[in-house]
């Protein structure tokens, strides 16, 4: 049974290695070729030759590297099958040396040891190795020092502490070597002095220009080395630091304010303001703007959450000062600018590789008048072609095969306030959802459409179909007031079937509905006189009515008319039921799904580490520059991605016209803006007595009531009889 178990797990231990060598060669794998995917498009990135470039500075090939993890998880192997044998260990007894009882007697020792050494001597042609142990064990027993050690301690010595180690080469546990060493960042973490500066500066300036930004990011204590070790102050920093702020010009040095005068934040601001101009610097200081510039995007990021909770602060306590909208968007905006490396007033086609400022003069010309993105995937390949010929057709190829990459986003929204009755009537205070439906294609998906000579038939087929259907829609909609409007001659029949009207009253009544509300009032005190009329008459009203209509004709009539509306009202009902279960099944996904942050990477030719496409979502009123609804980042956006958006009904009634807007924050000039148009009524009156409140607090009191109901009957039926 013993060696079977062993057996087994040996067998476990050897798949397990051999399957972790497996895996871990299938990782080495599948990144080479996702790289190998991506060179086409992202060969040219400074983060791509970055990661080709640590792989090639290697000491040993991925293979070598393999077989050398194959050997130690072998080694690791047969250590663990070593460790389950039984191992045979002959502990030290100095009286079986001699061969004594325990506690025997100084003298029995060293009467047995003079009968042993005379046997074992060498001269006496004994055994050399025994006549040791012999004259060790004696040693120890008429020693009084070591004899006590070895009655206490079993140990002639004494106590000793025994201690076990592995030693590993150097280079194994070096990260840069280390195949198996692969880092998962959670969340970046940000030190809360950062945040707390951050606050402090929002609070103080809310509205931020770009320039005070960048100071305020670059004070950031992550760039601090007496907060974060990574941060590095060299010793050349004082000669090649001052240089740079000689070629950048007017950077604030002489302001005196903590902490943007302290060493390393005037650092990292010049290290940031020379990655957004693309200027050349030298090894260390390169080295150090990866650093910093790495940083930068979560740092931003940070900076956003903080306006956003100052503007709630605002919102929620009066007299307190929220940031402008200015100073948020702003945050987005570096977070492109930094990404891209390109200054705020440069054209984002210096996105594109091969594109220098010389080029834009062929661009901006009167013919092509090309300033954006879109304006260059608008053009026809033709023109496109003849515009770029400066580049060449390999080059050209490349920055199509760039530009075809680029994220085309469309973005469609639903206004709602779902926990109404009405959702669609949107009212001072409620709570307004605005549910955003985000596609993302590629720009290539959009080059195909144009270079299809059906593609445009198409588009405008499917704009003349949305434009019918709309028509269409209007004819529904005037078709249910017609209904309605037939509805009301039916009614107004049946009123003139009960009691024959002259023709001088119906042309009386035709005068008072063309005089408004005062007519409109005089038609209702007619009508109450001929209810009291017809009420007067009796009988004989109602036996007129039943020669004219059946009992029969009217049932069907009403049935049919109470059909529609609770068909039109459940119709209206099941709508609002399968939007609130959409909210909440969508709610719960977003509680129960963990979705990957590896979205699609972002052509950066200046950007130190790959990055992921990540979008901010939000609504926000222009004309008063102030938030709506708190900016959403949306990491998650590979194909589509559904959004709700919340935020309060102005209390006042009235038109009010929001924009929902989605920003990028690692491309400059795809960001999208859609008008969103908000009419606010009043709020209904609440109702102090609604029938749905009277209900008895418990059982007990129904049935009371209806005993006590019982005792009223039977005493008025007494009174009766009496």
């Amino acid at each position: 049974m013993g060696k079977k178990g062993i057996q087994s797990t040996d067998s476990i231990n050897g798949h397990s290695s051999v399957g972790l060598l497996e895996m871990i060669v299938g990782f080495v794998l599948a990144e080479q070729l996702r790289l190998k995917s991506l060179r086409r498009v992202h060969g040219r990135c400074l983060w791509y030759r970055l990661r080709l470039m640590k792989s090639q500075q290697s000491i040993v090939p991925t293979l070598k590297k393999a077989a050398l993890l194959f050997g130690w998880a072998v080694f690791i192997f047969l250590a663990y099958k070593v460790s389950k044998l039984d191992r045979e260990y002959q502990e030290y007894n100095p009286y079986e040396v001699l061969n004594l009882d325990a506690g025997a007697s100084v003298s029995e020792i060293k009467k047995q040891y003079r009968v042993l050494s005379l046997k074992y001597h060498p001269d006496k042609g004994g055994d050399e190795a025994m006549f040791m142990k012999i004259a060790k064990a004696y040693s120890a027993l008429t020693n009084e020092e070591s004899r006590k050690n070895w009655e206490t301690y079993g140990n002639p010595d004494g106590p000793r502490v025994t201690s076990f180690g592995i030693a590993l080469p150097a280079w194994i546990v070096d990260q840069k070597n280390s195949i198996i060493y692969v880092y998962v960042s959670v969340g970046d973490q940000i030190l809360i002095n950062t945040t707390q500066l951050f606050m402090h500066f929002m609070y103080k300036t809310p509205t931020m220009n770009m320039k005070r930004l960048v100071m305020v990011l670059t004070a950031a204590f992550e760039f601090d080395p007496r907060s974060n070790k990574e941060a590095i102050i060299r010793p050349t920093d004082n000669i090649e630091v001052p240089q740079l702020i000689r070629e950048l010009g007017n950077i604030n040095v002489k302001k005196k304010e903590p902490p943007f005068c302290y060493p390393y934040s005037l650092k990292a601001r010049v290290l940031v303001l020379t990655h957004l101009a693309r200027m050349e610097v030298s090894e260390n200081i390169e080295e150090d703007q990866r650093f910093v510039v790495k940083k930068c995007p979560a740092l931003l990021q940070e900076m956003i959450n903080v306006g956003c909770q100052l503007t709630m602060m605002a919102t929620s306590r009066g007299g307190f000062r929220a940031p402008r909208l200015t100073s948020i968007e702003n945050c987005m905006k570096l977070s492109q600018m930094v990404v891209q490396g390109l200054q705020e007033a440069k054209s984002p086609l210096l996105q594109l590789p091969h594109f220098e400022e010389e080029h834009l003069r062929y661009c901006i010309s009167k013919k092509y008048k090309v300033r954006s993105i879109q304006d260059l995937v608008s053009l026809k390949d033709s023109d496109r072609r003849n515009m770029l010929r400066f580049l060449g057709e390999e080059k050209y190829d490349e920055v199509m095969a760039v530009l075809g990459s680029f994220p085309h986003i469309t973005m469609d929204t639903k206004l709602q306030v779902l926990d109404d009755e009405d959702s669609n009537n949107i009212t001072a205070g409620s709570i307004v959802t605005v549910t955003v439906t985000l596609t993302r294609k590629k720009m290539a998906e959009v080059f195909e459409k144009e270079q299809d000579p059906q593609a445009p038939a198409e588009e405008t087929n499917t704009e003349e179909a949305q434009g019918d259907a709309i028509k269409n829609k209007t004819k529904v909609w005037q078709n249910k007031h017609k209904g309605a409007k037939k509805a009301a001659k039916s009614k107004k029949k049946k009123l003139t079937k009960k009691k024959p009207v002259s023709q001088q009253q119906a042309k009386g009544d035709k005068a008072k509905q063309a005089n408004g509300n005062v007519a409109g009032n005089e038609v209702a005190v007619v009508a109450k006189e001929e209810e009291e009329d017809l009420s007067d008459k009796g009988s004989e009203s109602d036996e007129a009515e039943g020669n004219k209509d059946s009992p029969s004709e009217r049932d069907e009539e009403s049935d049919k008319q109470s059909d529609t509306e609770v068909d039109e009202i459940a119709g209206d009902d099941e709508e609002e039921w399968e939007a609130l279960q959409q909210s909440i099944q969508r709610r719960e996904r977003a509680l129960l799904e963990t979705k990957s942050k590896v979205t699609h990477p972002v052509y950066s030719l200046y950007f130190p580490e790959e990055k992921q496409e990540w979008w901010w979502l939000y609504i926000a009123d222009r004309k008063d520059q102030t938030l709506v609804s708190m900016p959403y980042h949306v990491c998650t956006l590979k194909d589509t991605e559904e959004v709700e958006l919340k935020f309060p009904a102005p209390s006042k009634t009235g038109n009010y016209q929001y924009s929902v807007i989605l920003r990028s924050d690692s491309y400059m000039g795809l960001d999208k803006v859609k008008p969103l148009k908000l009419e606010v009524h009043e709020a209904k009156a609440m109702l102090d007595n609604h029938p749905q409140w009277d209900i008895p607090e418990t059982e007990e009191e129904e049935e009371d009531q209806e005993d006590s109901d019982g005792i009223e009957e039977s005493e008025e039926d007494d009174e009766d009889n009496d």
